[in-house]
Parts: structure tokens; sequence; C-alpha cells
């Protein structure tokens, strides 16, 4: 069966979250339940699915290939990048090093796309050509490559909290972080995205922006944790048929999850403001189906997806009763 065929068997059967009592104290977040003990974290990435700051449905398996994805990432770029990761007991299962978060996330862009309120599109289109601290020229289209790669980093606010984008000067004056870890996160987060856009180029993608959370570790060494160039951290478009589609006025061919965003704002203006529209099975599907071959075209692995029941599977992989 296709990707297609079992995602759409399996709508019903997704992982919409945990509870494993033994691993330690829980903490959710919108995409991934962690348990912490003993100097170490177990994250479950489980189906949910978040834009606009908001969980908006599951989709079947993309706990497992989020997961695998982001492994990949971790285990080839680890003399570049230094990060959290101990062991992949599980499609969905990472065990990590417990890091202290930095209270700020490093987004790195690109191009001049995104469709939410808060996006650089979204600013460009309404006249503002300083985009926090980055000077931008007029007369660019959507979906242009910016004139260079820029950093935009965003405060990381406590559970529930909108995340602020705020230049290096106002995150250092206002406390978020201090300036050697800003500055050395900020050269971390410019080597692996350039390590990533060359990853990316060679497989037939455009790696076109991403979010990095970055750690410190009880030795004091920072890190990278949480995901690493994945569809839900990431933009990715198909390399070969961007140029044609952008000199058409048309949108790139996307594999990420702002096909779930683009759809919602398309069909329903949703930006994010009360409750979420239903997402219709097919367009669940397709999304799944979008992931699978990012998947595939940056690991050169073909997707096949554990069909075992995952709750049970996640409790016997990680040993417990």
């Amino acid at each position: 069966m296709s990707i297609a065929e079992l995602a759409r068997a399996n709508l019903e059967k997704t992982v919409k979250d945990t509870n494993l009592a033994g691993l330690g104290e829980k903490y959710q977040g919108k995409v991934r339940d962690c348990y912490i003990a003993d100097g170490k974290r177990t994250i479950i990435v489980t189906d949910r699915i978040s834009a606009f700051d908001r969980v908006l449905t599951t989709l079947p398996f993309k706990g497992q290939l989020l997961n695998r994805l982001s492994a990949y990432w971790l285990q080839t770029t680890t003399e570049i990048a230094p990060n959290h990761l101990i062991a992949v007991p599980d499609p969905q299962v990472s065990v990590v090093t417990e890091c202290e978060p930095l209270k700020v996330e490093f987004v790195v862009r690109a191009y001049l796309t995104g469709v939410t309120s808060t996006s650089i599109w979204t600013h460009y289109q309404s006249g503002e050509r300083d985009f926090f601290g980055h000077r931008l020229p007029d007369g660019m289209k959507k979906n242009e490559p910016l004139p260079d790669v820029i950093l935009t980093p965003t405060t990381k606010g406590d559970k529930g909290d909108h995340d602020r984008n705020l230049s290096r000067e106002q995150l250092i004056a206002d406390g978020w972080i201090a300036a050697e870890d800003f500055d050395r996160a900020a050269e971390m987060s410019r080597t692996l995205f350039a390590a990533g856009q060359t990853r990316c180029a060679a497989r037939g993608l455009i790696l076109v922006d991403t979010k990095y959370e970055l750690g410190r570790t009880a030795g004091g060494e920072l890190v990278f944790i949480d995901e690493v160039h994945t569809p839900d951290s990431s933009r990715f478009w198909i390399r070969e048929t961007y140029d044609q589609r952008l000199a058409a006025g048309d949108e790139p061919d996307i594999l990420d999850k702002e096909y779930i965003r683009t759809y919602l704002n398309r069909e329903h203006g949703y930006q994010g403001d009360g409750p979420v529209p239903p997402i219709p099975d097919d367009v669940r599907v397709e999304a799944i189906v979008r992931y699978a071959r990012v998947f595939e075209m940056i690991t050169g692995d073909a997707f096949e997806p554990d069909m075992d029941e995952p709750q049970a599977r996640i409790r016997r992989n990680l040993k417990l009763s």
C-alpha cells in the first residue's frame, strides 16, 4: 500500500497523547510529550500537528516520521552541531540529555515568504522594510530569495504565551539571554542552516527557513535540542519547479506544514483566532504524504511506518510494564 492508502486507513489510530507511568515527570508541549528523570528526557513525538500557536489535529505516522528525520539530522551533523540525542529506542521516541533551554529560539530565513500575521512576507506586503533589524529592498516578490540569509530570534515564553520577535540588542537588554550565549547560538545556527541547505540542494529540495532551539547541558555546553530540519520546524520547497512557479506567480511546491497553514488561510481566512476550522481527511492525508516525501528525499530511504499498535509498541520498546 502507498503512504496515502496507509494514512487513510489509520486516520483514527493516531497518537494524540500519552500517559507513561514510570518514565518521570511529564511535560506536554504542542507536539511532544516529555518525561524527565535522572538527567535524561524521554521525548514521545505524538501525531499532533500545531500551527498558529494552536494544536490543529493529528496526522497518521507523523510522530514516527518527525522523530526519525530529526534523528537523522542530529546523528549526521554532530561534528559541526553538538546536540542532546542519546538514543532512539522507538520510531516515535528519543532519549536525550536533559538541558536547560535558552529562552530564545533562533529562526533562520532565506526567502521572503509566509502566510501568518507575523510572517516576513506579511510584514513586507504591508509596506514595512525593516524586519526586526534587517533592511529589505523595495520591489521584491513573495517567495523570492532574500538578499542574505537572516537570523530573526524570538522569545520562548512560558506555555501559552506567544513568541515575540526581538532584536539581539532587545533580547540582551531585557534579560532574555546573555550576549555571549546569543552570539555563540547564532553562529551555531547559521552553520547548521548552511549544512542543511547544502544537503537539501543535493537532494532536490530548498531549505527555505527553519527554527532552532538550543539548551545548556549540566556541563555548560550549548547544544541543539528539540528537533532539526523537519517539516514541522522548517519550510521545504521542490527545487525543480521553483523557478517556473515563481515566474508564473504561483506558490512553490510545498512539502511541510505550511500546506495546512495555507489551506486554513485560503479556505477559511484562519489566522489563529477562534476555533480551529475542521480539517478534511483528504488534507490530513495529503499533508503526511508531503512529509513522507521530504523524509525520503533527504535520507534517501523509503519511509515505511511501523504498523504495530503505537501505544503498546512504545511501552514495549521502553520496557515499561
